[in-house]
């Protein structure tokens, strides 16, 4: 089964912050900030696109080395807000 949260920001790593490359050293565990994409402008933009595609707020507390620092933690986050922004 696909992860569509996971899909989605990772395309959207490769193709704003990679120039749309297929770089398969790219992985879901790759440090983004020692590769140079979550600098503080790359991280606002992201955080941008999170907020526009999948209608969550990312808790500015929630941005640590620990759980903010790869493509998988940051999938995992958007999912573990989703429920909270579902209507009831």
């Amino acid at each position: 089964m696909s992860d569509e949260v996971f899909d989605r920001i990772e395309s959207f790593v490769r193709e704003r912050f990679l120039d749309d490359s297929e770089d398969q050293t790219l992985t879901a565990t790759s440090p983004l900030l020692e590769w140079g994409i979550l600098t503080s402008m790359n991280t606002a933009i992201l955080l941008t696109y999170i907020r526009e595609t999948f209608g969550v707020t990312v808790p500015p507390m929630s941005i640590t080395s620990g759980n903010f620092r790869d493509l998988q933690s940051i999938s995992t986050m958007v999912r573990d807000l989703l429920p909270a922004a579902q209507p009831a």
